[in-house]
């Protein structure tokens, strides 16, 4: 997946997992426990993921340290 992508793309979890440089089951098990998981869209069964979505769940996790417990200022 480019990072490139249009902002209106819906990504399989697959796809996804990729663009954030994680397993499709760390996604799945985020997206059962609703802790870290990124915002997504439920159709019916099928699980999409808007990639400015996945753009603002990576944004608001940029940290200046590892005690810094909150975002960067955008």
């Amino acid at each position: 997946m480019t990072t490139g992508a249009p902002a209106h793309v819906l990504l399989n979890t697959k796809q996804a997992a990729e663009y954030l440089n994680l397993s499709t089951s760390a996604l799945e098990k985020a997206r059962v426990s609703g802790i870290n998981c990124p915002p997504y869209v439920a159709m019916g069964r099928a699980v999409r993921y808007r990639v400015e979505d996945l753009q603002a769940f990576v944004a608001a996790r940029i940290r200046t340290n590892t005690g810094h417990n909150r975002s960067i200022a955008a």
